[in-house]
């Protein structure tokens, strides 16, 4: 496998935005399907790049993936404290699956964390379903922090999303 993790050019936000979307959709993440707003918000790379740092995974010239990197508490954050990044809206094409792609963006993740001066811990949240997602994370070091999980549609009860830290 031979891998790249590097920014996003500018010319691969379509391409992001449409493995992002299919991801999930795919997966059953979005509990409105194609009516969700969210995926609206998947799509629009070029949104997260201009507050974000967008990553993508990157084999022989073809996007295979992707991860928003926020260094710190900003627009892109959900439930980054001060001191803490945040990972957001990882999604990997079905075909480079289980090849390690996953884990490779959130390490590079992780690593841009350290880099970043006074951070102290990388957050997520994540669904209940993601399951290969947890075992990446849990891989990595992260630890569960149900304290911190919640709801990004508080009208209706059954969306509740896991939370995730490490600690740096």
């Amino acid at each position: 496998m031979d891998i790249q993790i590097r920014p996003i050019a500018p010319t691969e936000h379509a391409t992001l935005g449409t493995i992002t979307a299919d991801a999930y959709l795919n997966d059953g993440l979005l509990d409105f399907g194609e009516s969700d707003a969210y995926l609206h918000e998947l799509r629009d790379v070029t949104k997260r790049a201009a507050t974000a740092e967008v990553l993508v995974a990157v084999e022989n010239g073809q996007v295979l993936g992707g991860v928003t990197f926020v260094p710190a508490p900003g627009p892109m954050s959900d439930i980054a404290q001060p001191g803490e990044a945040e990972i957001r809206m990882l999604a990997v094409s079905d075909k480079a699956r289980g090849r390690g792609t996953g884990e490779a963006l959130v390490r590079a993740c992780v690593d841009r964390a350290r880099a970043t001066d006074g951070c102290t811990g990388v957050v997520l949240s994540t669904q209940r379903t993601m399951h290969a997602a947890h075992r990446i994370y849990e891989r990595l070091g992260f630890t569960r922090t149900p304290e911190r999980d919640w709801n990004p549609l508080p009208e209706l009860d059954d969306i509740t999303l896991l939370t995730y830290k490490l600690t740096l």
